[in-house]
């Protein structure tokens, strides 16, 4: 099953861009043998528009040319069900076994998502009630989804 987070904002080079790139990478190598990978990460561009819901409105747009067909859409909101890693495995494993050919994880920018994208989106996840930068929001989804393949291979690296 093909992954992708489709991201508000650019990720500058940098600490945060080399730990995305590691966990990608990560995904990547462990990921195929359970059959969730390839993982990649997309950006698009922050809206320049003055009224946030025009901004809202503006990325929602850009987000949905990322779309992929079939795909399951998880938004990730604050205002969305918190998951513990384990349950995380189980629902991406579910999607994997019911033959989803992706799930596309979205991202807002820094006014989040446009209530379209959010009522459009197959699940909403959020990682608790906090605020998340949207730049660290795409490394702990995609640390969680390293995570998560190690859950479902019985890798050590989840220890909880």
């Amino acid at each position: 099953m093909r992954l992708r987070i489709a991201a508000v904002g650019r990720l500058k080079p940098g600490p945060e861009r080399e730990l995305l790139d590691r966990y990608l990478e990560r995904v990547n190598a462990a990921g195929r043998a359970v059959s969730l990978a390839p993982l990649e990460a997309v950006e698009v561009s922050e809206s320049g528009a003055r009224r946030p819901a025009d901004r809202m409105k503006e990325e929602a747009t850009a987000l949905q040319k990322w779309s992929i067909t079939g795909a399951h859409r998880i938004a990730l909101d604050a205002r969305g069900k918190s998951l513990s890693s384990e349950d995380f495995a189980k629902r991406l494993a579910l999607l994997r076994d019911k033959g989803a050919p992706a799930a596309l994880f979205l991202i807002g920018g820094a006014d989040g998502l446009a209530e379209e994208v959010r009522k459009g989106a197959d699940f909403v996840l959020a990682f608790g009630a906090a605020t998340l930068p949207h730049q660290l929001v795409r490394i702990v989804l995609a640390e969680q989804i390293y995570r998560a393949v190690t859950i479902i291979s019985s890798h050590p690296y989840h220890r909880a």
